[in-house]
């Protein structure tokens, strides 16, 4: 799991609102965290793996397949750490009891722990900010300002942005060594504050950006042809949906994690933390503690259904040239398919679209919508029927749709 008092807990002179929580069952909680953390390891590996009568899938080529990409490595990789974390816990006790010690002079257990909780922290502030390049990149997808030259932007910020803070809050914490750490609250509070900056960004500023981008589609949709059908609002609840479940995983994995925090920051307020009137504060806060050990570590599966669904079990390891799914169904997949129906069984030759800035809106709309087969169709099915009647009639040769009642 991911939590500031990890690293906190590196420091001799811990408060005593952390070895609350570290000390209470140690061994039963790293166990569910290697547990959880496997889990979701080998599921979300499963659901990455090519399987059969897929296809051959090529790399992904849009801003919003690669930042999938780099939020499912944040997440494996994370994995791994709690995965080594809570091995080396269990596996060598004596090891990190050295930990404890206020004037021990072995460095080893105190890299490991500080090491593995940073690895932890950063890897997982990573994917809270490669999050939100995702909701900046739905929407401005959209707008049709955005592209594969927005990629370094966005590494930029998630890397750059989760590396300073890291950096910034350890060295706050770890001041002037770690085996000396300064006591007090206010000490540790600009550690915990660069820990919940991204994950408190996530969790306020995406709704408002996936609803900016769900109103932009509708605009879109009624502005590429003019009508608004049964298949455009199927689409534009396909999205919306889709923004649902992003948000709905990541509450449900990080919402534990303010609530813990809370209650142990109440808890170091309190003279005496051991007092019977704090019994159920105190109760609530081991319960939240394993709820967060339990619930972190399955982000990474848990992201991979809302994004594509169950992909299933049937796996296709024979020596081809596939790539994992990044982008289950773009547009450019569907295009050809539906290019090759229509022109054989109607004869019909499609007309390019107008590009702008390296989209136009049925990809933009198909990034929007990958992973479902039914919307990504739909596009094209809706677009290749307008393009069919502006062939057919004389105003559609000059591609005007004037007198065209808007419906919804």
């Amino acid at each position: 799991m991911a939590s500031p008092r990890l690293e906190t807990f590196c420091c001799p002179n811990r408060d005593a609102a952390t070895q609350l929580v570290l000390a209470f069952q140690s061994q039963v909680f790293n166990g569910v965290c290697l547990s959880s953390a496997s889990f979701n390891l080998l599921l979300t590996i499963l659901q990455l793996l090519p399987k059969r009568n897929q296809g051959i899938k090529k790399l992904p080529q849009s801003s919003s397949a690669t930042i999938l990409l780099f939020l499912s490595a944040c997440d494996l990789l994370g994995c791994l750490g709690i995965i080594f974390r809570s091995a080396v816990w269990l596996g060598f006790p004596d090891f990190i009891g050295n930990i404890s010690m206020v004037n021990g002079t072995d460095v080893w257990p105190a890299a490991f722990c500080v090491g593995s909780a940073m690895w932890i922290q950063l890897l997982y502030s990573a994917s809270f900010w490669w999050l939100f390049c995702y909701a900046i990149d739905a929407y401005l997808v959209v707008r049709r300002s955005a592209g594969l030259s927005t990629i370094l932007l966005y590494h930029i910020m998630a890397w750059g942005l989760a590396t300073f803070l890291c950096i910034e809050g350890i060295t706050m914490l770890y001041y002037p060594s770690v085996f000396s750490c300064e006591s007090g609250l206010e000490h540790a509070v600009p550690h915990y504050v660069t820990t919940y900056v991204p994950l408190l960004l996530v969790l306020l500023a995406n709704p408002i950006l996936f609803q900016k981008t769900v109103m932009a589609v509708a605009s879109l949709l009624k502005g590429r042809q003019g009508i608004y059908t049964e298949n455009e609002r199927r689409l534009g609840a396909v999205i919306q949906i889709r923004f649902f479940k992003i948000m709905l995983v990541f509450i449900i994995c990080w919402l534990p994690n303010i609530i813990n925090e809370s209650l142990l920051f109440y808890l170091e307020t309190q003279p005496d933390i051991n007092g019977n009137s704090l019994k159920n504060v105190r109760n609530a806060t081991l319960i939240t503690w394993f709820t967060m050990g339990i619930l972190n570590p399955v982000q990474g599966f848990l992201f991979s259904l809302a994004f594509y669904g169950w992909t299933g079990c049937n796996l296709d390891l024979k020596c081809q040239k596939k790539e994992i799914q990044w982008e289950s169904l773009s547009a450019s997949a569907v295009e050809p398919a539906y290019t090759s129906q229509v022109g054989s069984s109607l004869n019909y030759s499609p007309k390019k679209t107008v590009v702008v800035n390296g989209h136009n809106s049925d990809e933009a709309l198909g990034m929007l919508s990958e992973g479902s087969d039914a919307s990504t169709i739909e596009i094209h099915i809706s677009s290749g029927s307008q393009k069919l009647n502006d062939a057919a009639t004389p105003e559609g040769m000059g591609g005007s749709h004037e007198g065209q009642p808007l419906e919804g």
